[in-house]
């Protein structure tokens, strides 16, 4: 198998470490999102999130993070990984004082109110194999 040129968005701080026999890595500003493949970085973008990140992001900088769920939305595939499960957000493991309710219903209204799916994915770990694999699928996909 041919490896796939998967971008990383240059803001992307923590990037993963994917399979080098399935992708190769290229760094450059994405418009949104930190993961897309070249060629497709209007079509298809993952937004990775730490559940700490994720959490402040939902509560804090909701406005700022709503114009990225409306440019996701009008991908092909646009989605959101976090690296946690939505457990973690109903115990409340998590630094900030927001309710987990509160995140709860942010999480929903990204699903329904913005048509971006939210995949929690256990940690950072099986987020990476995620996020390698949903971009594989999808180059399968488009490039036949």
């Amino acid at each position: 198998m041919t490896p796939i040129a998967v971008v990383i968005d240059t803001r992307e701080q923590e990037p993963y470490g994917f399979d080098p026999e399935r992708v190769v890595p290229v760094r450059r500003a994405l418009p949104a999102g930190d993961y897309s493949l070249v060629g497709h970085e209007t079509d298809v973008a993952i937004e990775r999130k730490s559940l700490d990140d994720f959490v402040s992001t939902a509560v804090r900088n909701r406005k700022r993070f709503a114009r990225e769920l409306r440019l996701l939305a009008g991908y092909d595939l646009g989605c959101v990984v976090v690296e946690a499960t939505l457990e973690d957000v109903l115990a409340h493991r998590y630094r900030s004082g927001a309710h987990p309710h509160a995140i709860f219903g942010a999480t929903l209204s990204m699903v329904v109110d913005h048509g971006v799916p939210v995949f929690f994915c256990s940690d950072r770990q099986i987020a990476c194999r995620f996020v390698e694999g949903l971009l594989l699928r999808y180059h399968r996909k488009v490039e036949g």
